[in-house]
């Protein structure tokens, strides 16, 4: 269901992107028992299967199937679902190509199509990887910890108030049941990250008094529409560019650097918000009726300000930065660098490198196998409300709470989920359209 979109956060800074993860990635296939259910205490001894299915088969997905299947020897991926076959075809051909292919195991009756596809995947595996756009999130991952399952959940995990408030209940619910629960908001498993975020923690830089974060990038793909495709199909297979299926770009992309943020506050979220956006450049039918800028001021309880920034416009320069200011010090996060207030440096990071998207994955299945829990519910909505509500001020011109975003009733939902007539919804204007 899900298209790649950018393959995960600014590719000339990580040794490693998704798309090229999938070009080199290897895992040595080792002979194991069939285990039907998932009982973590019997994976102590790591010599048992774990079937995997893939919920959402675009470049994204695709490249988080490979990453499981290298993650653990005794992973197979056994189901894949999507609302297209032809994107489900095209993911399982590419997956056949790489060198864990003899753990692909989806035969044709595998293969689920459609919108309930999630629930077929689901039934039959133990973990499932959410991947599709991000409005169908909290369905999915509900099904999933309903019945059980441990999850890999793709960023952003919902587009409006009322999804957020369903994926509070359900990571609640997973953590009740002691399922895991890995968020693909994916820096939070860099080594490098990690230490500099443990600076910030530990006080080197001293109090934070401001934060400054910007991803601004170029344009994405685009998909022409075809005579025979509905409003609906149109919609989902360009799902970037309408905001019941991604969230606009400030939740869909620039979700990474704010929930760089929010772990600098030991997630703690903000008060309030205002800001700015528009759509200047990508103006045609074919981007929707998205954004193509926003800038945000993000505010706490003690008047530290985050001053946010993101883009989507050709021809202008890539800025993908973070940068927190404390009474001690600055942080260049990117760098993995802290300055004192002379330019001098007064920390590095000169650990191991890692490779984010498959340390993810890596952390996920060595849970499963030692009988622990991972739970990233958490931070994993709270930074998407961030976005959200960052988006609600843009949109309507106002300054947005955050409790007026978390119990906003504004329900991005269509009408129905079939290939239906499905009108594009006017660009927002600020001071005109209203918070809801």
């Amino acid at each position: 269901m899900r298209p790649a979109a950018t393959d995960r956060p600014t590719p000339a800074r990580s040794s490693t992107n998704r798309r090229t993860f999938l070009k080199s990635c290897g895992a040595a296939a080792t002979t194991a028992a069939l285990a039907h259910r998932l009982a973590p205490a019997a994976y102590a001894a790591g010599s048992d299967i774990i079937r995997v299915g893939l919920v959402g088969c675009g470049g994204r997905g695709t490249g988080a199937a490979a990453q499981a299947l290298n993650a653990d020897p005794g992973v197979r991926l056994v189901a894949m679902g999507d609302t297209f076959k032809d994107r489900l075809q095209s993911s399982l051909n590419n997956l056949r190509q790489q060198a864990a292919k003899d753990r692909v195991l989806v035969d044709d009756d595998h293969q689920f199509v459609g919108f309930d596809a999630y629930k077929h995947v689901i039934d039959a595996v133990d973990v499932v990887l959410l991947a599709t756009p991000p409005h169908f999130r909290p369905q999915h991952l509900r099904y999933a910890v309903e019945q059980g399952k441990h999850a890999f959940v793709e960023k952003p995990v919902a587009v409006d108030g009322p999804g957020v408030r369903k994926m509070f209940d359900i990571v609640e619910l997973a953590r009740q049941k002691k399922l895991t629960i890995v968020s693909g908001l994916c820096w939070r498993y860099h080594y490098g990250m990690r230490a500099t975020f443990e600076q910030i923690h530990s006080g080197t830089i001293g109090e934070i008094t401001a934060m400054q974060c910007s991803y601004n990038t170029r344009g994405l793909w685009v998909r022409k529409r075809q005579p025979e495709w509905s409003d609906m199909e149109w919609q989902i297979r360009n799902w970037l560019y309408f905001t019941w299926l991604s969230g606009d770009h400030i939740v869909e992309q620039h979700v990474h650097s704010l929930d760089k943020t929010l772990w600098a506050m030991q997630d703690q979220p903000p008060v309030r918000c205002s800001g700015t956006g528009g759509r200047q450049v990508r103006t045609a039918p074919e981007y929707g009726h998205i954004y193509d800028h926003f800038a945000i001021v993000y505010e706490y309880p003690n008047g530290m300000k985050i001053f946010s920034r993101c883009r989507q416009q050709n021809g202008c320069a890539v800025d993908v930065s973070d940068h927190v200011f404390g009474t001690k010090g600055r942080v260049d996060v990117f760098r993995h660098t802290i300055y004192d207030w002379k330019g001098n440096v007064i920390w590095k990071y000169r650990g191991s490198k890692n490779n984010m998207y498959q340390t993810e994955h890596d952390e996920l299945f060595a849970a499963i196998r030692k009988g622990e829990t991972i739970n990233n519910g958490d931070y994993m909505t709270k930074s998407t409300l961030m976005a959200i509500m960052g988006r609600m001020a843009a949109y309507t011109g106002q300054n947005i709470t955050w409790e007026q975003a978390l119990n906003s009733q504004q329900d991005l939902s269509p009408p129905e989920y079939d290939w239906i007539d499905l009108p594009v919804p006017p660009v927002a204007m600020p001071g005109i359209t209203p918070f809801v």
